[in-house]
């Protein structure tokens, strides 16, 4: 007791502000991923959370708990919760008991994330609630991520969130907020943006999200009575280790103490006597019982001695704690748009190595992004132009819905990171590849059904060669289909790799097309073949390749191999330089030492020199000798060190394309080489606009496997003047400044930062930038320098790393890819934010072979007419379907949720969403940083006559017209009140969007479309049960004699699977013999539950003109029979006539055996032609390795495939 009272006395003093109010938020932190993949963790801890949370929260009205990801919870409520549990769910949300903070699918890391794939996964999470339960997150809870972004904030902001809550920043940064009580300030995360988008934040203490884990008369953790989760299975006594002393006579005063000394500490950090408590870390609450059971006494043993201890206590959820804070109407700082990164725990500690740890999983989720958001366009499109379209609807959402939740997934803050272990690395890349083939099917069926591709042989995706491990060649003459998944008009070049050099490649309308074919650098054996390709915004275009040996024939570049060349003995006084140039620059090279030596810009005839090499840091793994590296920590030994003593030079020289390769190695006599550089930059003929294409050397890098305990980097150094001032990218949205900063210690790790997609140095005349098209580590450790991390390989013996399989023993080769773009700043800042979206959504091709020699086309794609084009300061960032059937009316929407309504079908198709960005800061270009207005159904004429507009925050949830922000109380601003948006009418869907302003709309499109025929069915729904019979009317108008017309009717069934849709007639009619010519009518008798669908009637007339129109659609629903009243008399019958039933049955039974006998080979043998030749993807061969350490057979795959297709989860539920 002593000793206690002892501890207890050194606790400093809470500020004079009368009683302190603890504000005991319970919750439990639920990685999604990490150790464990989330099918472990479902059946270890995670789904029994939330069953005994639920039943505790109903036991007592003062208890209360946040939820935070919603992966674990959804896979609850789908898969195990009750119908009981879900109604209680329902309860505890309308009495505030049980709230759902940020709501996102994931906690998302906000270092190495992209802003578009941060926006994902937080629209998935408010989607799902907003639809089942009709509620929409207020605060955040970004506890765990390592380091703060400025992004962050400014979309919680847009998602209508009142305040945000951190805890990961650097140690003496917090440690300086902590006496200087500066924890919580105003938060204005973006230069360009009004107050409207700024919000509050609260930085935790040093405590962070965990309860105090020991308490002075326990050797056991504190507070965490349920203990620690136990893998794999839990103990079958449920007793768990590590279970803290439970609450008696005995030990309440104690506990109690313990308590109110915590809750003292933290209060004097802060300037009110609100003090936020959290209770519970990873994976707590798995039993919520003895939780519960054991707070409940301590709590009210606190408040009965209040007077005694000076503190009160009370369950409460975040909503609670912030809306007291904002009560007590105190003035706020303003922190500006400055970042908290990097993010160190101690000296040695920095969290700088996971902005680089496992590189190709970082390039693959990115990948997997850009190839989502052109899957995403494309199918609107089809949709909106073939609303009867051949592809199932339904089954096409679910395989967009598969790649929406493995990148949403992987953006978890131990995912994207690389900070998971090996088995969880593989969940992670198990999914990703999952959704990446489902998502390239789906297109290639789109392709597949909207151009006669279908009748000309195979499509394919990409095509991979297992034998080789590299990208297939193709020995017959093929098709390529580009699609342009930005919105802008674009001209670039697509490699295809070929096994023979004589080739042309000809455009839709026969002409040729420019192209170059040259020996490739991975293979003696093959050639790549660039393409130029010209292609509007979202939009495609077709190309065969054929063999060919005429003028037409794609230019063949020639190839000049220079010596092998050490790098230190090379002589400096007499230099060799090789030029090679296009219209924009010239590179030189320098050939004693065959490294880059200068480049000049030849607009402005400015030349920087700029040498390029590859150096490694070696670091410690034992931890007997001094501070490790590993997945999070960056700890180098000292100065990077040069690995390669000789390097090898290839310049490859065509009309198009140069391209310089240049092989490191570790000596002059090495056979192998260590690194290897390709950097190409192009020319393109007259009559292109080559502004994007001129301007960039491409640069690719092969970098691996590495040596254990080394981490490899690119360094570009310069003699530009930069003072060792380095800009970085926040999320790909906006930059920041990076000026060096000396550390006692550690001063190399400390002053590393996230590249997610953009950085660059710079001098009073020029700028160098680098784009990267995925998350790296850079820095700038010398004036004029910038270097990237590439690659880590790690293994250390710290005790914790080994236990959790967390050493990063990552043997794998990385292939990343840079843009490198030199120029004057003015001249940089028109070309940057342009670029850095043209390497992240580059062009999606598909191959088809030509086996059958089919005849070119002469007209354009119906597809890609009017392509949608925004002015060149603006980014459409989305353009999807969603799939949600909430109201966008919230008080409808909750009527429905309260009446237990919802919509029978499975998605909405006729809501798009669409998100549209403006690329540039106030003040960065004179013309581009100017607003710029847009006419929306102007912009989407292309695809359907534009019905209606709404705007929406920025995940659709909220209409922004009914969206109101708590404003808190700043220098800025000399009163609290609420933040509204400006109010928008969308009568003309016109909108002005602003610098760096992210607008949200949901766009309606016209049922009907634009048909030639005005096409009528009623009614629009049926609602009939089993057995019973249903007609569906369809009638048109056509003003001209009509002499023969097609009535064609087609069926697209709400559980469709195999992607097609059915026909289900096609009649031909000439006026002489038809009873309606203006009218038809489709019964269909005997209905049966999977006949639910939506019914198209499509009119072709063919004589005198060719004119076709669609019905608005009919969707009809099935449902089972109820037993009533009836039911005796229905019976009775059946015994009367059970000897003729049993007669005509078993005829008819005979009769439908014939008949399906006869049906059922056609049938299948129609799926089988229109089934896709689509293969594993090739992304070079990052993937192809990927794929050969891939588990044979993987559950982790499984689920989400059945998650999309409603499957259920029982085979891995908890027992």
């Amino acid at each position: 007791m002593y000793l206690l009272l002892a501890f207890l006395s050194l606790i400093p003093r809470a500020p004079c502000l009368g009683e302190l109010k603890a504000f005991v938020v319970a919750h439990s932190h639920m990685d999604v991923g990490w150790v464990y993949t989330v099918q472990e963790s479902m059946h270890a801890y995670a789904a029994n959370v939330y069953t005994s949370v639920v039943e505790e929260l109903m036991k007592g009205k003062q208890r209360k708990f946040i939820a935070v990801e919603q992966e674990f919870f959804r896979l609850w409520w789908d898969t195990v919760a009750t119908d009981i549990h879900k109604q209680q769910v329902h309860q505890l949300l309308q009495e505030g008991r049980l709230e759902f903070i940020i709501g996102g699918q994931v906690m998302h890391d906000e270092a190495v994330t992209h802003i578009n794939d941060q926006i994902l996964q937080l629209t998935e999470g408010h989607g799902f609630l907003y639809e089942t339960f009709g509620m929409r997150p207020r605060f955040s809870w970004h506890v765990d991520p390592f380091g703060a972004s400025a992004t962050t904030p400014t979309l919680f902001a847009l998602a209508g969130f009142n305040a945000h809550l951190i805890s990961r920043i650097d140690y003496d940064l917090k440690d300086d907020m902590q006496k200087t009580k500066k924890l919580q300030f105003v938060w204005r995360g973006s230069p360009s943006l009004s107050e409207n988008h700024e919000i509050f934040t609260h930085v935790m203490d040093q405590y962070s999200y965990c309860t105090p884990s020991q308490i002075p008369f326990s050797n056991r953790s504190g507070f965490y009575w349920n203990g620690i989760a136990v893998f794999p299975d839990p103990p079958k006594d449920g007793v768990y280790p590590n279970m803290s002393v439970p609450v008696t006579d005995a030990t309440i005063h104690l506990y109690a103490q313990s308590m109110v000394a915590n809750i003292k500490k933290r209060a004097a950090w802060f300037r009110t006597a609100d003090v936020l408590w959290p209770w519970g870390c990873d994976k707590q609450f798995f039993n919520a019982s003895v939780q519960y059971s054991n707070m409940d006494p301590l709590l009210d043993y606190i408040n009965k001695h209040a007077d005694q201890f000076g503190v009160t206590v009370q369950y409460s959820t975040v909503s609670d704690y912030f809306q007291a804070l904002y009560n007590r109407n105190l003035t706020w700082d303003i922190q500006n748009n400055q970042d908290f990164l990097p993010y160190s725990t101690e000296p040695f500690q920095a969290w700088t190595g996971f902005y680089t740890s496992r590189s190709v999983l970082k390039g693959i989720a990115r990948r997997a992004s850009s190839l989502l958001c052109a899957g995403e366009s494309f199918f609107t499109q089809y949709v909106q132009k073939y609303p009867a379209g051949s592809v199932c609807k339904f089954w096409a959402l679910q395989q967009l819905r598969s790649l929406r939740w493995a990148v949403s997934e992987v953006q978890h803050h131990d995912g994207i990171t690389g900070t998971e272990s090996p088995k969880v690395k593989d969940m992670y890349m198990n999914h990703l590849m999952d959704g990446i083939v489902n998502v390239k099917k789906l297109m290639a069926s789109i392709i597949l059904d909207t151009d006669n591709a279908k009748k000309n042989g195979k499509l394919y995706s990409y095509v991979y060669n297992k034998d080789t491990g590299k990208r297939g060649t193709r020995n017959v003459e093929q098709y390529i289909i580009v699609y342009n998944p930005l919105a802008w008009n674009i001209t670039t070049f697509v490699v295809v790799a070929m096994s023979y050099s004589a080739v042309s490649v000809y455009d839709e309308l026969g002409h040729p097309v420019s192209a170059q074919i040259q020996g490739s650098a991975e293979s003696p054996f093959t050639y790549d073949l660039y393409i130029l390709v010209t292609l509007s915004g979202l939009s495609y275009q077709r190309y065969s390749v054929k063999l060919s040996a005429d003028n037409e024939s794609a230019f063949i570049a020639r190839s000049v191999k220079y010596g092998r060349k050490v790098i230190k003995h090379a002589d400096r006084q007499s230099r060799r330089l090789i030029p090679v140039l296009n219209d924009c620059y010239t590179v030189m090279l320098d050939q004693n030492t065959n490294l880059m030596h200068s480049i000049t810009d030849r607009k402005t005839n400015q030349t920087v020199e700029v040498t390029q090499e590859f150096l490694e840091y070696h670091v410690n793994g034992d931890v007997r000798k001094g501070p490790i590296s590993d997945n999070y920590l960056f700890t180098p030994n000292g100065s990077a060190v040069e690995e390669s003593k000789a390097v090898g030079l290839e310049v490859v020289s065509g009309n198009l394309v140069r391209e310089i390769r240049q092989y490191f190695y570790r000596n002059t006599t090495a056979q192998d080489y260590m690194y290897v550089a390709y950097s190409r930059i192009y020319s393109v003929p007259g009559g292109y606009d080559d502004k994007l294409l001129c301007h960039r050397i491409e640069q690719e890098y092969r970098v691996g496997p590495l040596e254990l305990n080394h981490e490899a980097i690119f360094r570009t150094s310069t003699n530009l003047n930069t003072k060792q001032t380095l800009h970085t990218d926040n999320n790909g949205y906006q930059m920041q400044k990076r000026p060096y900063k000396v550390f006692v210690n550690n001063s190399v790790a400390r002053n590393y930062y996230p590249m997610v997609q953009t950085a660059y140095i710079e001098d009073d005349r020029m700028r160098l930038i680098l784009l990267a098209e995925r998350s790296h580590g850079v820095s700038s450790q010398g004036n004029g320098q910038v270097e990237v991390m590439l690659h880590r390989r790690l293994w250390n013996n710290l005790e914790w790393d080994l236990n959790y399989n967390l050493t990063l023993n990552d043997t794998s080769v990385v292939r990343p890819m840079f843009w490198l773009i030199l120029g004057t700043k003015p001249a940089a800042d028109v070309l940057y934010q342009s670029s850095a979206l043209a390497l992240e959504h580059r062009p999606f091709v598909m191959y088809g072979e030509l086996t059958d020699k089919p005849k070119l086309h002469r007209e354009r794609h119906s597809i890609q007419r009017d392509p949608v084009t925004l002015p060149a300061n603006l980014h459409l960032q989305t353009l999807s379907i969603p799939g949600w059937t909430y109201s966008s009316n919230h008080t409808e929407q909750l009527q429905n949720i309260y009446k237990g309504i919802r919509k029978q079908e499975d998605a909405d198709f006729r809501r798009v969403l669409l998100r549209i960005r403006h690329m540039y800061e106030v003040g960065e270009d004179p013309v581009l940083s100017q607003p710029a207005t847009v006419n929306l159904k102007s912009l989407l004429k292309g695809l359907r006559t534009v019905e209606l507009v709404e705007e929406r925050s920025l995940t659709g949830t909220w209409d922004i017209n009914t969206l109101e922000r708590w404003k808190w109380k700043s220098a800025q601003h000399i009163s609290k009140g609420l933040s509204c948006n400006t109010k928008t009418t969308m009568e003309n869907s016109t909108v002005t969007i602003h610098p760096k302003e992210i607008r949200t709309f949901f766009v309606y499109f016209q049922a009907s479309g634009t048909n030639e025929l005005t096409i009528s069915q009623t009614p629009s729904e049926i609602k009939v049960s089993t057995g019973m019979s249903a007609e569906i009317t369809c009638s048109w108008k056509n003003n001209e004699m009509v002499q023969r017309f097609r009535v064609t009717w087609k069926t697209e069934h709400l559980t469709c699977k195999e992607g097609i849709n059915r026909e289900l007639s096609s009649k031909l009619y000439y006026t002489a013999n038809a009873t309606h010519k203006d009218k038809t009518v489709l019964k269909i008798e005997a209905v049966k539950k999977n006949d639910t669908g939506t019914y198209f009637c499509e009119i072709t007339t063919e004589i005198p003109f060719m004119k076709k129109g669609l019905g608005n659609g009919t969707t009809l629903i099935v449902e089972e029979k109820e037993a009533g009243s009836m039911e005796n008399y229905h019976f009775m019958a059946i015994l009367a006539i059970f000897p003729f039933l049993i007669s005509g049955g078993c005829f008819y039974l005979c009769y439908k055996k014939q008949q399906n006998s006869k049906n059922s080979v056609p049938e299948r043998r129609t799926h089988e032609e229109r089934t896709l030749q689509v293969t594993e993807l090739d992304e070079g061969n990052e993937i192809n390795e990927a794929e050969e350490r891939k588990p044979s057979s993987s559950n982790s795959s499984e689920w989400v495939s059945d998650l999309q297709q409603g499957s259920a989860y029982k085979k891995w539920a908890p027992k």
